[in-house]
């Protein structure tokens, strides 16, 4: 018997084994139970008193001996339906919680290559419908050439369109030709700086590309409209390649 299932639902290994050990004894004592079930004495009454509270489990008194019976494994259903219910009444609060925490601005920091292919891989989950980035130059490419193309796939299966200004630096990268549903322009030769931003949404990702990168990702609506505008600007001032 799988009894992983009977995890799944929410009884403890020691419910489990004194559950069936009851159904194949039938009506019982806690002594044979605890032979059957090979457990210590403490851990049977006690998991005994939990079978009974969850109804999964009923007992008869004759004199001062509880005879035990395990409840129709059909009653299960009944007793999944009542926990059912019971989380049901703090659905609606639970789901105030999260849209409250939805709401709230926060600031998390990452650190590393593997910082900061986490950061944009929660940014690819941010959600909305475009992509927009500026400042990236050349040594963006720290992160392998597979991994960048692979995320824009990605981004782009999931009906996001991107607007991607590059510094001079990145132009025989081609990105242009290998990013699908993306626009790329650059800005001109020159000063290259290290930072590189990208807005998602409500979210920000600030990256710097130093030797060993660190970045930011911040969760605000307002500084995501601000961070959006200033790359409108931006935009508008570059030079312009085909769509792809």
């Amino acid at each position: 018997m799988n009894i992983s299932i009977l995890e799944d639902i929410g009884l403890t290994n020691a419910e489990i084994k004194v559950y069936l050990a009851l159904l194949e004894i039938g009506s019982s004592t806690a002594g044979p139970i605890i032979e059957k079930s090979q457990l210590q004495s403490s851990v049977v009454h006690m998991t005994l008193n939990k079978l009974v509270e969850k109804g999964l489990l009923s007992f008869v008194k004759e004199g001062q001996r509880k005879h035990y019976q395990a409840a129709n494994p059909q009653h299960i259903t009944d007793y999944l339906d009542e926990k059912k219910k019971r989380f049901e009444q703090i659905l609606p609060e639970l789901m105030l919680k999260q849209e409250l925490a939805k709401q709230k601005s926060e600031v998390i920091a990452f650190k590393g290559i593997k910082g900061i292919k986490e950061l944009l891989l929660e940014l690819l989950e941010a959600g909305g419908s475009e992509h927009h980035t500026f400042g990236s130059s050349s040594v963006s490419l720290m992160i392998n050439d597979a991994w960048w193309v692979n995320y824009h796939k990605k981004r782009a299966e999931k009906g996001i369109t991107a607007k991607l200004l590059f510094n001079a630096s990145l132009v025989s990268w081609k990105a242009e030709s290998k990013y699908p549903k993306s626009e790329v322009r650059y800005t001109k030769a020159g000063f290259e700086p290290l930072t590189e931003t990208i807005i998602r949404n409500d979210k920000i990702g600030i990256i710097i590309w130093t030797e060993k990168p660190m970045g930011t990702l911040i969760h605000s609506k307002e500084a995501a409209d601000s961070y959006e505008q200033f790359f409108q600007m931006l935009w508008g001032r570059a030079n312009t390649t085909k769509k792809k």
